[in-house]
Order: structure tokens, then C-alpha cells, then sequence
């Protein structure tokens, strides 16, 4: 899919091969037609049209001593739905290590025993700074605020920053009137 993908954009990333699909969505033309239209030479127009081809964006029937060629239109509105749907741009970065930018972050601002270095003022920074506290954490279970506190100490001697930081990115919960906490399921 993903190579499907670059190799429609590539077909298409090219001002020549934009102008030959437009024109070709007019009306069929000749190599030599669209060599005399675009001001380039027959050789070059049959590259371009080869590449487009090759995606199935144009085909060709002969007629008389030429190739004529005409835009695929079906299929241009077939692939253009499907591959620009977006559940396929999500699966051409399914390969993305989504966690890398987290575990920079978590090792730009942590010891080697894993507390903060320093607690980060930079809102993304702080962002993957907490999703890697709140793995402490047990999910489903109830803590005291004394317990997270402990558990927090570990991490800064600012307890009460994270814990706030925390909450309020909603990756622990806090009971009504203070006393338990836990951590969320996302």
C-alpha cells in the first residue's frame, strides 16, 4: 500500500505529467499532439505517459499509425478515494515509532536511576515527561496521597508539582475532597 501510495504522488509530482492528465481529461491526444501542446519532445511526453501508465492513470489504443492516449477516469476517481482516505495515510505511517520523541525526552531530562534532572517548562516536553511518570502507576488500583507522593519522590522532590501536572493532564485521577488517586486508562 504505502508503495502504491508514493508511487501515485511521484506520477502525479510532476507539472509536465499535471498538465498531460489535464489535457487528457478534455479529450485523447498523440504523443505527438501533446509533444506540439506542451513544447517538449515526443521522446519526453512518452516518458511521461509511460510513468502515468504505470499507476494506471492513462492507457492507449492504436489508431492509424499512432498511439492515442486517453485519461483513465474511473480510475483516477477509484485510486484518488481510496488512497486518500485517511485510513491509509495512517497506514503508511503504521512503521513511525510513535514512542521515539517520548523516549528522547525522557532521556534528555532523567538520571540514570530515572529521577528528573529537571522538571520541563516546555508544555510537549512535560507531556512525555509525565506519560513516563505515570507508568509508576498501577492501573485499576487506588493510591493514597501519601503513596503517590512516595512514589512521585522517585521521580522529583517536587511531589506536589507532578501530581498536580498529573491530574491535570488527566493521566491520574483524583477522588472528590483529595485522599485517593489513580491512574486513567488512557
Amino acid at each position: 500500500m504505502e508503495n502504491e501510495l508514493v508511487d501515485f504522488y511521484k506520477a502525479l509530482g510532476d507539472a509536465s505529467r499535471l498538465k498531460i492528465v489535464g489535457l487528457l481529461a478534455g479529450r485523447a491526444y498523440s504523443v505527438e499532439e501533446l509533444a506540439a501542446l506542451l513544447h517538449l519532445r515526443p521522446s519526453t511526453v512518452s516518458h511521461h505517459l509511460s510513468k502515468l501508465t504505470e499507476v494506471g492513470l492513462v492507457s492507449a489504443h492504436p489508431e492509424s499509425y499512432y498511439n492515442v492516449y486517453h485519461l483513465e477516469q474511473k480510475a483516477l476517481e477509484a485510486k484518488t478515494r481510496r488512497l486518500l482516505s485517511r485510513a491509509d495515510f495512517g497506514e503508511a505511517a503504521a512503521a513511525v515509532d510513535l514512542d521515539a520523541y517520548d523516549r528522547k525526552v525522557v532521556a534528555d531530562y532523567t538520571r540514570r536511576d530515572g529521577s528528573l534532572k529537571t522538571i520541563p517548562a516546555q508544555q510537549k516536553k512535560l507531556e512525555a515527561t509525565l506519560r513516563y511518570i505515570v507508568k509508576a502507576f498501577e492501573p485499576g488500583k487506588r493510591y493514597s496521597e501519601r503513596q503517590v507522593n512516595k512514589i512521585l519522590a522517585r521521580f522529583h522532590a517536587d511531589t506536589a508539582s507532578l501530581r498536580r501536572e498529573l491530574v491535570g493532564h488527566k493521566l491520574m485521577k483524583r477522588a472528590v475532597g483529595g485522599g485517593d488517586y489513580w491512574r486513567t486508562e488512557s
